[in-house]
């Protein structure tokens, strides 16, 4: 029931921890859109003490869209949906380390992760949330003009390869390396939420490559710009793990960075990863979320 929401803001620019919700239970429809009404308002947003097994994650997930299936790591076996992210005590290099949008070298980017503590370090292991909506914002008038006729190309091709951060080996994952059969699909530079109308860089250290129609060489200055732009402190929240935290983020307006400071201890976390609704659906998800309040 939406009465027993409870909404609390955690940072400036992005961020809301939501209480009141067993999300190991089936949600009615009405809680289901409080929910996205309230991720797509904040960006992000947190739950703690929630008790989730592979199958419940994967309910939960659903309700916001088809679920991904990850080309490059592979998922849980008979859930393949479910992408166990782990760092073993003995693993120097994490998982997700670094600034990015979640598949935005995918041809239809994720709208959206979800992501599950199952084991947390005593300490360190936060994640770091950026807002590129606010990124976006604090743009001068002129570069906004100038960016919103660019596009960026995208792709797997160098976070992947066999010297790419996400394809080193780690004893508790596996992950492809993307050889020979890696795509470049190109996305506008500027994205405009299609739930809320507000607009949001849409370009990544991860999986930008270059602006689309320039050389790499010519593209270096302006996506470098853009890049040191977008992780301000001040767009910034801090989210502090506990064993059974959530947090579900839209990788439309947010880029995200796992940190890597908790040396010789042990992480186990899962993500399923929210893909668009087909364009019909999505048109009706969102003519009941805009009809349903948030309490």
């Amino acid at each position: 029931m939406t009465a027993n929401l409870k909404i609390r803001r955690v940072a400036g620019a992005l961020g809301a921890e939501i209480s009141g919700v067993d999300l190991a239970r089936e949600q009615d429809d009405a809680t289901i859109a409080a929910i996205r009404k309230t991720l797509v308002e904040h960006q992000v947003v947190f739950f703690r003490d929630q008790a989730l097994t592979p199958a419940q994650q994967v309910a939960f997930g659903a309700r916001f869209g088809p679920l991904n299936i990850h080309p490059y790591v592979a998922g849980m076996p008979g859930q393949p949906e479910v992408m166990e992210i782990v760092k073993e005590p003995e693993d120097r290099i994490n998982f997700g380390g670094g600034w990015h949008s979640d598949m935005s070298f995918l041809e239809t980017p994720a709208i959206g992760s979800i992501l599950y503590a199952v084991e947390v370090p005593q300490f360190g292991g936060d994640t770091l949330f950026a807002s590129q909506a606010a990124a976006y914002d604090a743009l001068s008038d002129g570069l906004k003009r100038t960016l919103e006729g660019l596009s960026a190309v995208h792709s797997a091709s160098r976070e992947y390869s066999a010297q790419g951060h996400s394809a080193q080996k780690r004893k508790g994952m596996q992950v492809a390396e993307a050889d020979g059969y890696v795509g470049e699909y190109v996305h506008p530079m500027v994205l405009t939420h299609p739930e809320t109308g507000r607009k949001a860089l849409y370009v990544n250290p991860a999986f930008t490559l270059r602006i689309d129609g320039w050389k790499t060489s010519e593209s270096k200055a302006l996506l470098g710009y853009l890049f040191e732009h977008c992780r301000y402190e001040g767009f910034t929240c801090r989210f502090r793990w506990e064993k059974g935290s959530v947090a579900f983020w839209d990788n439309r307006s947010v880029w995200h960075f796992a940190l890597n400071d908790y040396p010789g201890q042990r992480r186990h976390m899962r993500r399923v990863t929210v893909d668009p609704w087909p364009a019909m659906a999505e048109q009706a998800v969102e003519a009941r979320l805009a009809a349903e309040p948030v309490s």
